[in-house]
């Protein structure tokens, strides 16, 4: 479990999109450390914790009046929105870019904070040959990532408190205990590292910055509880980038296995993906995306 500082006053937090992968993790992360939450979504579940209530959401595509649920609260963390399943520019547009422009103007009628989660689709591809830093040029190179970056030059532009953070891709445990991680990316590792057969993945070099579900809900304590945390956009991310033989090896190795990795030539295995038309996934595998949290690190985060 990450190192965070507990509040010493209770905060309401209002967590939109709390019935995900992460929105759930971070519910009950805020619960346990003296914060009051109120868990927005469009599918209501208990979350069975004295500190959480519940709140319903519309589809965010359609208008909302977000003014009574701001009234309840003194911080929101916006997590809803459409991510990695299939939908056009204007509905990510829609959903993710119009409706966190009509939050951050409410918010800042009601004078609360707002903390954005964004994306590091935001500033990147899937890959990047340079490591990404806070500073560099935004070059989003899908409908996600463009929707997510003019969500955050909405919320600048707002005049409402913020504070924008770009999380790396994700992983932990899910409600049931199962692994998750967005995209399925790790769920696809997890699966394939309980495979009783050799993977042909030991020369695979590429690092990339990944981020546990824990740490990403330690960031977001962090810069809820740090004033020089405002007006700032904080990279996100496990401090040590891992390449896919290294989460392999590691999964093998909590299940009691050996990795058995067997080093084909990467240039095979880019082909092979070539030939089934599926150069996507050589990009997240074979290619390098390093985004590391220096800025957050700094301000004094601090993650496992």
């Amino acid at each position: 479990m990450a190192t965070t500082t507990t509040t010493t006053t209770t905060t309401t937090v209002l967590v939109t999109g709390a019935d995900g992968f992460i929105g759930r993790n971070l519910v009950v992360f805020l619960a346990s450390r003296n914060f009051k939450v109120i868990a927005a979504s469009r599918t209501v579940s208990a979350f069975g914790h004295p500190s959480v209530v519940t709140a319903s959401l519309p589809d965010l595509a359609m208008p909302f009046d977000w003014q009574p649920l701001l009234e309840r609260c003194d911080i929101v963390v916006h997590l809803a929105g459409i991510a990695h399943r299939f939908a056009d520019e204007e509905q990510y547009d829609l959903v993710n870019h119009r409706a966190t422009d009509a939050l951050a103007k409410a918010a800042c009628r009601q004078q609360k904070h707002l903390v954005f989660v964004s994306s590091i689709a935001a500033q990147s591809g899937s890959f990047s040959e340079q490591e990404l830093t806070e500073e560099a040029p935004p070059k989003p190179t899908n409908s996600y990532g463009r929707s997510k970056l003019a969500a955050e030059q909405s919320v600048r532009a707002s005049g409402v408190s913020f504070t924008i953070l770009r999380p790396v891709v994700m992983y932990g445990q899910g409600e049931k205990g199962n692994f998750q991680g967005e995209k399925g990316n790790f769920s696809i590792i997890h699966k394939i590292s309980r495979l009783p057969i050799p993977l042909p993945f030991g020369a695979l070099t590429a690092r990339r910055s990944v981020l546990s579900v824990d740490n990403f809900s330690s960031a977001v304590v962090m810069v809820l509880t740090e004033p020089r945390a405002r007006g700032e956009m904080f990279i996100v991310s496990d401090p040590m980038p891992l390449t896919v033989s290294d989460l392999i090896s590691r999964r093998r190795a909590a299940m009691g296995h050996s990795p058995w990795l067997v080093p084909i030539p990467e240039s095979w295995i880019k082909l092979f993906l070539a030939a089934l038309g599926s150069n996507e996934i050589w990009h997240r595998i074979g290619k390098p995306l390093i985004a590391r949290p220096t800025k957050l690190l700094a301000l004094g985060w601090q993650p496992t």
